[in-house]
């Protein structure tokens, strides 16, 4: 068996050309079906067709999110239920699979550790290839550099950037926000994004203080249009 894992950007006009010939290689591609309406599922499902791959959806399995006391057991007990249920398409279908990667699989996805333990599992070889990151797009969307001249970027989660600033960082870029926590930064400078390069993108920038009611009502009209929001910013000290 071979697998790949492929990362696709934010939609189909983000493929680049290695990811499509390696897609073209491809029986199949296995995504993770949330409940409800999942609009990434389609996303991913618009760009298997657009290169003649079938898609086998698996319902994902669901994970503690009410903040538990171990979010590194949580995580793991989840990755382990996603192994389980793409050990079985595998071992069914065999062939070439690929998983498909919003964003970039090297950037708080989960893909490349599961694809890990599989290979642990099952007879075969797996390989990745790059795709345009959040960050990225954020960047170019805003036209700015992530960081200043000679200085570092720190890449966190919502859930650490209070512990973050604590420590000193005062250049942040925040992924998976779930909520936004901005009280207190008022005097920092935000350039913040939405479904980045998707029919429902929103951005915003400017001072925490000025911009904060902006940028929640921003979030609020993606999640409307497109039924989900994946949203990252740049924060940055004064």
């Amino acid at each position: 068996m071979k697998v790949w894992i492929l990362g696709v950007g934010m939609g189909p006009q983000h493929v680049t050309p290695e990811v499509a010939n390696a897609l073209r290689s491809c029986d199949y591609v296995i995504a993770a079906e949330k409940s409800g309406d999942d609009g990434l599922l389609a996303a991913r499902r618009a760009i298997a067709e657009a290169y003649g791959v079938e898609v086998i959806s698996v319902p994902d399995p669901e994970r503690d999110r009410a903040d538990p006391t171990d979010y590194g057991k949580a995580v793991r007990d989840w990755h382990e239920a996603r192994v389980s249920a793409y050990e079985s398409v595998l071992r069914e279908r065999e062939g070439t699979a690929a998983f498909l990667v919003w964003g970039d699989p090297s950037l708080y996805d989960s893909t490349i550790r599961v694809v890990e333990q599989l290979a642990g599992r099952l007879p075969m070889e797996y390989d990745v290839l790059p795709g345009i990151s959040a960050p990225q797009i954020l960047a170019a969307r805003h036209r700015i550099v992530l960081h200043p001249v000679g200085q570092p970027v720190h890449v966190t989660t919502a859930r650490r950037l209070r512990d973050d600033i604590a420590t000193g960082q005062t250049n942040l870029c925040v992924m998976l926000t779930g909520t936004l926590d901005l009280d207190g930064l008022d005097d920092w400078s935000i350039w913040w994004g939405a479904n980045l390069g998707t029919d429902s993108e929103e951005l915003v920038s400017g001072r925490v203080g000025a911009v904060a009611g902006d940028v929640e009502k921003a979030r609020q009209r993606a999640k409307e249009s497109a039924g989900w929001v994946m949203d990252v910013y740049l924060l940055r000290a004064p």
